[in-house]
Order: structure tokens, then C-alpha cells, then sequence
């Protein structure tokens, strides 16, 4: 090898000494910036999930207050009234009628504090939910049964379901949003609610014999809230799909993630 070639081999070398550190500078900084952005981008989706899980709390809680005034008018209103009739028309009743009228305010007076007690348990709100999933969705059913407008069916796992609170408290708000959907839009007289997992995944069906929807129309949908049952299934990982024609009724599921017992 002659001199101008080990001249140029070390200038190569030195070339190569004197870049690599630059290199290894600039990767560092990239990397670190990489880092720095996918940390505050995760810090901003912890931010937001923590946001929609209080504004849900705050909307189950809303909606809890609403079935709660509603049944104060309807259902113990009436009872207290009835109770009231009841007591006011004791007078002038020979003493079996007093009897008989009395042990039936009694009885009206009875039924009022058991609705009572449990107005009680369903103004818990999230804390419901805490009981147990199923629980939860058990107690919503019940209040909707007692408009008698709906016949309701129900399909639950035997298995006990770990619990997920934060998904858990979503999906709750979810089944109430879509049922209220039913209420206000479907003019559907049955209504089916199906929970099933199996693995690590869990399969939430909604369906009514209603007038349904044409699915094309983005009017509908926002009209109807589903573009925010949509965000929320997305938020806990889910799948949300849709199935409706006009006058076939409606089936949505959500099938996401979750653990098994």
C-alpha cells in the first residue's frame, strides 16, 4: 500500500470517527424526542379517558336522577295518593270497612317504602355499577318493566365476570343510551339483552322489533346518539356494529376486550 493510499485510509478513518459521534448525537436526540412525544401522547389519552370516564359517571348519575323523579310521579306518587284516598275514606265506614280500608293503607304504605328502598339503591349511580355489571343492567331492565310498554328477555353468563370497573362503568352507559334510544325513536314493543364472553372477550346485543333504520343516513345516526356510543366503545377498545332496515327493528353489539374467570 503506498503512502497516498494509507493517507486517504486515515483520512477515512478520522472521517468516519469524526461523523459517527454526530450520528450517534443526532439518533439520541431523535430518539428522545420520539419518546418525549409517544409519553405525552400517552399522557393525553390517559387525560382524555380519565375525562370520559367522569363525564360518564356524571351522565349515569343524570340519568339515574331522571328514572328516580320519573318513578316519584308515577309509581310512589300514585301509591301515596291512593293512600291517602284510602285513609280519607275510613270516615263514615262501619268498623269491618275501617278494618279493611286500613290493613289496604298498610299495605299501599308497605309498597311505597319497598319502591323506597330501592329508589335508594338505583340513586347510587356509578356505585351500582361497582355491585356488579349484570347487577346493574338487572336494576335498569326492572325500572324499564315497570312502564309495562316493553317485554324484555334477557341472556346473561353463569360464570361470575371479573370485574372491569372503568369498562364496566362505559358499557353501563352505553346499554342506558341505547335503550333510551329505544324509547325515544325504535316505537318497538320487544326488547332483547344478551352479555356472553368466552377467552378474553365479551359480547354485549342489544335488539328491539322496531321501525329500525336505514344506516346509510349519517342524519339518523347522530340524531339517535350513535356516533357517541361509537366514541365510548372505541375508548374501552371495542367493536360496535350496527344491523337495521326500516321496519325490521334493530341489533347492536359491541364486542371488546375483557377477562375471563
Amino acid at each position: 500500500m503506498g503512502n497516498s493510499e494509507l493517507t486517504e485510509l486515515i483520512a477515512f478513518i478520522m472521517i468516519v470517527f469524526m461523523i459517527l459521534p454526530v450520528f450517534l448525537i443526532f439518533y439520541a436526540f431523535v430518539y428522545q424526542k420520539r419518546k418525549k412525544k409517544q409519553l405525552l401522547l400517552q399522557l393525553q389519552l390517559k387525560e382524555q379517558f380519565e375525562l370520559e370516564i367522569t363525564k360518564t359517571q356524571q351522565e349515569v348519575k343524570e340519568q339515574t336522577l331522571q328514572t328516580v323523579g320519573a318513578d316519584l310521579h308515577d309509581n310512589i306518587g300514585q301509591l301515596l295518593s291512593l293512600t291517602s284516598l284510602t285513609l280519607k275514606s275510613i270516615q263514615d265506614t262501619t268498623p269491618l270497612q275501617s278494618d279493611q280500608r286500613m290493613d289496604t293503607a298498610i299495605e299501599l304504605l308497605t309498597r311505597s317504602i319497598k319502591e323506597m328502598r330501592l329508589l335508594g339503591k338505583l340513586i347510587q349511580g356509578d356505585q351500582l355499577v361497582s355491585l356488579g355489571l349484570i347487577v346493574a343492567i338487572k336494576q335498569e331492565i326492572n325500572w324499564l318493566e315497570k312502564t309495562g310498554a316493553y317485554q324484555v328477555t334477557t341472556k346473561f353468563p353463569r360464570k361470575k365476570i371479573i370485574a372491569d370497573p372503568a369498562k364496566d362503568l362505559v358499557l353501563f352507559r352505553i346499554i342506558q343510551e341505547l335503550l333510551q334510544n329505544i324509547i325515544k325513536h325504535a316505537q318497538a314493543k320487544k326488547i332483547s339483552i344478551s352479555l356472553s364472553h368466552s377467552a378474553d372477550t365479551m359480547r354485549l346485543t342489544i335488539a328491539d322489533d322496531g321501525i329500525g333504520f336505514a344506516q346509510e343516513t349519517d342524519r339518523v345516526s347522530n340524531g339517535m346518539g350513535l356516533s357517541n356510543i361509537q366514541k365510548r366503545t372505541a375508548l374501552i377498545g371495542g367493536e360496535l356494529m350496527i344491523v337495521s332496515k326500516p321496519a325490521k327493528g334493530s341489533s347492536i353489539s359491541i364486542i371488546l376486550p375483557y377477562a375471563h374467570s
